[in-house]
């Protein structure tokens, strides 16, 4: 059966969007040093027997560069918050004044800014494998689609425009990594 050219394309341009998306939020997750009430995306709290995020128990605030604070809409919950910051993998110590839970955030050593850049490294590159995947997929769905009645030229054009998406994606990661690792080493 034969494909159309442009939704081959489509289809690669989703799975490189995906890859560049996904990258976008693990590189969120990872402290720069500076406050993010991102860093506690992954922190659940049970709450009435389910699981749940932090931020939808919470009013989550950076009143300053070093700093979050987390404000429970039920102050029964504070303890609960607290043991699950503790628990999680974030690294860092909550402060419980009975009202507010605080975080500091420490400064970073220059050697653990380099583990984080690699971290980030490592991450860019497995989204770059997720759009080459992408791109030879794409590449090799138009190669059998000659067999289905895809004049050459038509193919020749498709592989062409997929290529194209494919550095346009790659530059995206790049720039988005780039902009990560400068966060992460600048103190």
């Amino acid at each position: 059966m034969l494909i159309e050219p442009k939704k081959i394309q489509a289809d690669a341009e989703e799975m490189m969007q995906a890859a560049v998306m996904y990258l976008d939020d693990a590189l969120a997750h990872i402290r720069a040093g500076k406050a993010s009430v991102r860093i506690l995306d992954a922190v659940k709290i049970d709450y009435y027997g389910s699981m749940t995020p932090l931020a939808n128990v919470a009013t989550l605030l950076t009143p300053d560069a070093r700093t979050i604070t987390i404000q429970p809409w039920e102050k029964k919950l504070l303890p609960d918050i607290e043991r699950a910051i503790i628990n999680s993998n974030i690294g860092l110590a909550p402060s419980n004044n009975g009202e507010v839970i605080r975080l500091s955030i420490p400064p970073l050593t220059e050697e653990r800014r380099r583990d984080l850049a690699k971290q980030c490294k490592a991450e860019a590159e497995n989204a770059k494998v997720s759009i080459r995947t992408a791109r030879r997929d794409a590449i090799e769905t138009l190669k059998k689609q000659i067999k289905e009645g895809l004049s050459e030229d038509n193919e020749k054009d498709a592989e062409a425009e997929v290529q194209k998406l494919h550095d346009k994606y790659i530059k995206q990661i790049d720039e988005v990594y780039a902009k990560k690792e400068k966060e992460i080493m600048t103190v």
